[in-house]
């Protein structure tokens, strides 16, 4: 019978990502978590209302349900690369059951109280925080690149059906049978997550090199961010389009009571339109990216949210800002999905969730302080206002934008560089030893010397995004031709590092400075380790019996 429905479910879904059985389990695993941990929210926020009358306490709610994606949220994203993806996944879900259970036990209870509540929802949210960067990464290890913006689309999909479905389900069921009982239901949606996690079957990544700490893995998440072109411009777009986009969540509940004078009604309208637009919406990405540019799909998102967001501000009747609730739904997830995909697409593997942290993070970050300014905005003005200042805003940064492109990752972007030369070193530093000065020496004839500068800084980035401190290239002045090119490693360990973290994009860009050398002039390469004088005789003691191999002739 199972297999049955499984060859069925392929067939149906022959043109999707979901015809793979694998994804297929995660995809509705993923489905099953979005819809739990929003009916524990909501739940939570109706039952401290009925805990207490006190209206920050209520609001707390929402910030010990968020707040944990800004404080943990680029220590998870190092965490998921480090650590093998489906543990921190199956770990997340089980510990996401046992809380939301322990909270459903403890109110059918009367156990529970306004600050248990808040811990208890604070570390949820913590664990939801540490599961979303490993769960978007994952979806490159179950597809192929072919797939890849579908499936990315499909995500979009599932996380804005659940956070419609969410919700009222928990009203439904907290109404029927009361909130204890609805928090425990809610701790059996991430079951089918952990099912799924465990038919996967992967083995655990096998980590090359020296494994790094939590910390020093955040540390060089945003130390690539920084030297890397496409990733800056992914994050820079992230935050100019949340920043003046947050007005509309700032404002909604507002523009429901005040603007159309509706009440918690019209307000569920509103939001069930968005809903309806984003699912619309993540349903076209897949086409969308097929023939357009992400740079492209962004900007047309981008325009329909201004003038979406035009035509709320203008509305007089419910019908025009239910239309324009519905395009911003279509433009968020077409942005946000587009800018999901490159992001994914262009990340290697060593650093692929932390730059899914880090877009999270800076969309949480952009919604929580846009939302204030907006929110102080309106008060000093009025939720018209507000609204056409917001989009005014969105259209300056799209002009600003305008040169900064944006595009899905080749494979070589992401696939590893094979062709390394061995570590010949006559003695074995331990992890921590450092820094480390790599000493590259070029001899370059006069009719190559202005392509070989330009070459040559092409290389800084590779270097230092994967791992490098300090570069710079030098001109021998007793010598005509002779070019040293120098960076500095924190640590052992860390150079070790960035030679896997190598691409085959890094190696071509090396590749055309190797091409100007001089043929009957091999490339030297030194490596130079920083001592004092009680390391360098310790070091001594223990590695004077080692066999000093052939040096390398290139790096």
């Amino acid at each position: 019978m199972a297999t049955a429905l499984s060859t069925f479910l392929t067939q149906a879904f022959a043109s999707s990502p979901l015809r793979l059985a694998t994804f297929r389990r995660f995809y509705f695993g993923s489905i099953g978590t979005a819809i739990g941990y929003t009916m524990q929210a909501t739940v939570a926020a109706w039952l401290m209302a009925t805990l207490t009358p006190s209206a920050l306490m209520v609001a707390l709610v929402q910030t010990a349900s968020t707040a944990p994606a800004l404080l943990f949220g680029l220590f998870a994203g190092a965490l998921a690369d480090i650590v093998d993806r489906r543990r921190v996944i199956i770990a997340t879900q089980a510990m996401l059951l046992v809380a939301s259970a322990l909270l459903g036990i403890a109110t059918l209870a009367g156990w529970i109280g306004p600050a248990a509540l808040l811990a208890l929802t604070f570390l949820i949210g913590a664990l939801f925080t540490v599961y979303l960067p490993a769960q978007s990464a994952t979806i490159n290890d179950m597809v192929g690149r072919a797939d890849l913006s579908r499936a990315v689309a499909l995500g979009a999909v599932a996380f804005n059906v659940a956070r419609a479905i969410g919700p009222a389900l928990a009203g439904a069921i907290a109404a029927m049978v009361g909130s204890g009982n609805a928090l425990v239901v809610s701790a059996f949606m991430f079951v089918p997550m952990i099912v799924a996690m465990r038919l996967w079957g992967k083995r655990e990544r096998p980590l090359p090199g020296i494994p790094e700490t939590i910390l020093s893995g955040v540390q060089s998440g945003l130390r690539y961010a920084r030297h890397s072109s496409a990733m800056r411009s992914l994050i820079i777009i992230n935050l100019s389009f949340a920043v003046p986009a947050s007005a509309f969540w700032a404002l909604l509940p507002v523009i429901a009571r005040d603007q159309l004078g509706l009440g918690a009604g019209g307000f569920g309208l509103l939001s069930a339109g968005f809903g309806i637009g984003a699912v619309a919406g993540a349903l076209s990405i897949p086409r969308l990216l097929q023939h357009k540019p992400v740079s492209s799909v962004v900007a047309l998102g981008t325009v329909l949210w201004t003038v979406a967001t035009f035509l709320v501000a203008a509305a007089h009747l419910t019908i025009l800002a239910l239309v324009g609730a519905f395009c911003c739904g279509m433009a968020w997830v077409s942005v946000f999905a587009s800018l999901s995909a490159a992001t994914q697409s262009s990340a290697p593997a060593w650093v692929r969730a932390r730059a899914v942290a880090m877009n999270l993070v800076a969309v949480q970050a952009s919604l929580a302080a846009g939302s204030a300014f907006w929110g102080a905005v309106a008060s000093a003005t009025d939720t018209r206002t507000a609204l056409a200042a917001s989009a005014c805003a969105l259209i300056i940064a799209l002009l600003l934008n305008r040169q900064r492109r944006v595009h899905m990752g080749e494979e070589a972007d992401v696939t590893p560089s094979l062709h390394m030369p061995e570590l010949a070193i006559a003695i074995q530093p331990l992890p921590d030893d450092g820094p480390v000065l790599i000493q590259i020496e070029y001899q370059i004839d006069p009719e190559n010397r202005d392509p070989f500068l330009r070459a040559i800084q092409a290389v800084e980035a590779t270097r230092r995004r994967n791992g490098a401190a300090r570069w710079r290239v030098y001109r021998d002045l007793g010598a005509e031709g002779r070019f040293i090119e120098r960076y500095v490693i924190t640590s052992w360990s860390e150079y070790v590092r960035l030679r896997t973290r190598m691409t085959i994009s890094d190696r071509k860009v090396q590749d055309r400075v190797t091409e100007l050398q001089r043929k009957d002039v091999p490339i030297r390469v030194s490596r130079l380790l920083g001592v004092n004088e009680r390391e360098f005789l310790e070091s001594e003691r223990q590695h004077e019996a080692q066999p000093k191999p052939r040096q390398p002739t290139h790096e």
